[in-house]
């Protein structure tokens, strides 16, 4: 394992100011052309293999999701992420999200802090409060309390990130009246960021504690975001942080191939399945080429194309909403596990060099990098 170490987090700095990684929710929903489902044991199997191919292919980081249904992989991501660490040399690995509200911190806490070790101080926690509802049956925890539970969580997570003994009493959760919590991270505090769809109290919450956020931008356009990170720096002045110091992440659909028109072509259906499915649950509108192609365009939220026009989007990205870190979320639906290989190279070895380079010269055409 030796070989494989790296230095703690303040050796992963990214360059020109932005980090560039992948998200998923490790999606084994049946193909959409073959009517085939990919077993869980595989799709957990090919996501330490796409952890492995980011590091290598020079991504800064990789965010798994948790779940608690059958068309997701992954109720505990950070043992999908341990399973990669010792296989990786500086990639940060991160949750995307835990869902908080459900889970105790403590041993979400004493989880990634047992990564964060094995990856010699490269793990994250993104804190959400998920935005499906199977895990607070599952857990029994009632959904009235669904605000109330995360705000108490997130407080004694923080504690614990800060302090090995801890004293706490809460609402929800029985007290801790001095108790050591162990293994302690190699980072300290262990970083910990607040994942938010765009609900303007979740943005102000992170700036008022200080905590950097991600916001998931999966619709529209991603510059009407820009009122909300507003939000977020203004509540971080009013508590007296250092706005310099804040970090904002989005974390958006899309796809990388090596044409513009092979990426439109290999996402489309795959994507259009889950989001029909998910709509069907949630009482959207049909998922249609138009709705997609809508999102395809320059402003719109899906980062779908050759590495140049998906180059551009992000740092028109950047321009807009002064982000500091990009997930691409791939895939969304079930695909062939060599394209979302491709996809995850061409991100790391293509597109991010673009990216910083437009932004360390301050052009606006990514196109024109190379």
């Amino acid at each position: 394992m030796s070989e494989h170490s790296s230095t703690p987090s303040q050796d992963n700095e990214p360059a020109a100011g932005i980090e560039i990684g992948i998200s998923t929710f490790l999606e084994a929903t049946p193909d959409p052309e073959t009517g085939e489902r990919i077993s869980h044991a595989e799709r957990l199997r090919r996501a330490v293999e796409e952890i492995v191919v980011a590091d290598q292919a020079g991504l800064d980081v990789y965010g798994v999701g948790e779940h608690h249904r059958p068309d997701y992989a992954c109720s505990a991501p950070a043992v999908v992420l341990a399973a990669a660490a010792p296989l990786t040399k500086r990639i940060r690995l991160t949750s995307a999200v835990t869902v908080l509200s459900s889970d105790d911190p403590v041993r979400v806490y004493q989880q990634f802090a047992t990564l964060d070790g094995i990856s010699n101080g490269r793990a994250e926690i993104m804190a959400g409060r998920g935005s499906f509802i199977e895990s607070f049956p599952l857990f029994g925890c009632k959904l009235e309390d669904y605000d109330e539970l995360f705000n108490e969580k997130l407080e004694l997570l923080l504690e614990v990130c800060r302090n090995e003994i801890v004293t706490w009493r809460g609402g929800h959760r029985p007290a801790i009246d001095g108790r050591g919590v162990y293994p302690r991270a190699v980072q300290n505090p262990l970083p910990v960021w607040i994942a938010t769809g765009g609900n303007p109290e979740s943005a102000v919450r992170a700036g008022m504690l200080g905590l950097p956020v991600c916001f998931a931008i999966i619709g529209g356009m991603p510059e009407r975001f820009a009122p909300l990170v507003e939000l977020y720096k203004r509540a971080a002045v009013q508590a007296g942080h250092d706005v310099s110091k804040l970090q904002i992440a989005t974390h958006s659909h899309g796809f990388v191939a090596d044409t513009t028109e092979e990426a439109d072509e290999k996402f489309y259906l795959p994507t259009q399945a889950q989001m029909n499915q998910i709509g069907r649950e949630r009482g959207w509108p049909p998922y249609t080429r138009e709705t997609y192609d809508a999102a395809r365009s320059l402003r719109g939220a899906l980062y779908v194309g050759d590495p140049e026009y998906v180059a551009e989007k992000i740092v028109l990205l950047h321009r807009n909403l002064g982000v500091t870190r990009f997930f691409l979320h791939v895939n969304v639906g079930t695909m062939p596990h060599k394209d979302v290989l491709r996809a995850i190279e061409l991100l790391g070895t293509r597109v991010a060099p673009i990216v910083r380079k437009e932004l360390a010269r301050g052009t606006g055409r990514a196109g024109d990098a190379e």
